[in-house]
């Protein structure tokens, strides 16, 4: 007697073996192909506040103003490498009500350009393509892929230095859980400003460099631990000139205690780490595990069949 082979045992051995396959090259090679930083975003945040401002046509500062940051961020996809880094073009401007709607973002009380460039994978500075300015640290515009409860250096723009942030537990942003990052910044001496002397208390001097100084006085971010996308942030920016060598800020150049992400820019984040975090949890983990569990159930049921083979009469 010998035994021959099942058609349906062939049928569900195949495609069995082809999903066990396919399971472990989900998790293990897809997915960290997927979790990459894109080279075509095009996204613009916007925060609000309420704080002081020093205006120039008035020659003083104006207190109690509504504040509004504006962040666009746009990829350059001809500098990106999609297999390598993301070059990101940033554009900042803080306007108050006076100056919005601007025709022309020089328009604004304060402008500024930047160009981050990061590994797509790791987040971290690549450091190339016209970098400007040189930055550090592990997260700025958004946090690495999988984010993890522990500190993270955060680039502060207005600092021109990394921040540590401490992770703080969880908070949940539009319904949808974040892990909350906070941390300050002490006031620090970022450069100088060539001003009337009359300005920061010299009025014997006709122009002098005051001494420009920055801090946070407390900055907060809810992050997606999936994607490292920001869902909310909450910074407390002040900006103040102190005559040369000088120890008491003399102007206040621009101090907002709360400015936060607009309700807007929050429900954008959210709907956008939604989305992205369930693809991604889709092909690490949801969609292996389904691959698996199908895969074993027919390669058994197909290798059962196989083993059982019916017997037949040998030839002859």
């Amino acid at each position: 007697m010998r035994r021959s082979s099942s058609p349906l045992a062939l049928l569900l051995l195949g495609p069995g073996v082809f999903l066990l396959v396919l399971a472990p090259m989900l998790a293990w090679y897809v997915k960290p192909r997927a979790a990459v930083n894109p080279v075509d975003i095009d996204v613009t945040a916007v925060y609000t506040g309420m704080g002081s401002y020093f205006d120039v046509d008035e020659a003083e500062t104006l207190r109690e103003k509504r504040i509004t940051v504006t962040q666009r961020v746009r990829g350059d996809v001809g500098d990106s490498d999609r297999s390598g880094r993301a070059v990101w073009d940033v554009v900042t401007t803080v306007d108050t009500d006076k100056s919005l709607p601007a025709a022309d973002p020089h328009d604004a009380l304060d402008f500024s350009t930047a160009r981050w460039v990061t590994d797509r994978r790791t987040n971290r500075p690549a450091h190339c393509c016209r970098e400007q300015p040189y930055h550090e640290g592990e997260a700025y515009l958004k946090f690495p892929f999988d984010v993890q409860k522990r500190s993270y250096r955060w680039w502060d723009s207005q600092l021109g230095g990394a921040v540590t942030l401490s992770y703080r537990g969880t908070e949940k942003i539009r319904g949808y859980q974040g892990y909350v990052f906070t941390g300050t910044v002490p006031p620090t001496k970022i450069g100088t400003r060539q001003v009337p002397g009359a300005l920061v208390g010299r009025p014997e001097a006709a122009q002098v460099f005051a001494e420009e100084w920055y801090s946070n006085r407390g900055i907060k971010l809810v992050v997606d631990q999936a994607t490292g996308r920001v869902l909310s942030a909450q910074l407390g920016p002040r900006q103040t000139l102190r005559a040369p060598g000088g120890t008491k800020d003399a102007v206040v150049l621009l101090d907002v205690p709360k400015l936060s992400h607009t309700p807007a820019t929050q429900e954008f984040a959210v709907g956008k780490a939604e989305e992205d975090s369930v693809r991604l949890r889709a092909v690490g983990r949801t969609v292996p595990i389904g691959a698996a569990a199908a895969g074993f159930v027919l390669a058994a049921a197909g290798g059962v069949l196989l083993v059982r083979g019916r017997a037949r009469p040998e030839d002859g």
